[in-house]
């Protein structure tokens, strides 16, 4: 029986800066969102916290990240990292 990659369904991605490591295994993500304001028309900046799993502790404070929308974890933790980008973009190289 030849081996099937696994197929997910789609996930959801966000960029954000990594603002904490403190947690074993656990980032927590400054995701910045951007809209224009219902009544004023003005873009608005918001951003949320959101808690994600990294397994091999690979982010530190002040890395860009991409994390990705998985199964709950924990009470608080539903992402996990996918990658660790620098300012510019670009990736990581992996240890």
């Amino acid at each position: 029986m030849a081996e099937q990659s696994q197929v997910r369904g789609h996930r959801k991605e966000r960029v954000g800066e990594v603002v904490s490591d403190k947690m074993t295994k656990t980032i927590v993500v400054r995701v910045e969102r951007r809209f224009q304001h219902p009544q004023y028309k003005k873009v608005v900046k918001s951003y949320k916290k959101l808690y994600a799993h990294d397994d091999a502790e690979l982010a530190s404070v002040g890395d860009i990240v991409r994390i990705q929308e998985t199964r709950p974890l924990s009470k608080t933790k539903c992402w996990r990292l996918v990658e660790v980008l620098n300012p510019d973009g670009s990736s990581k190289p992996k240890p």
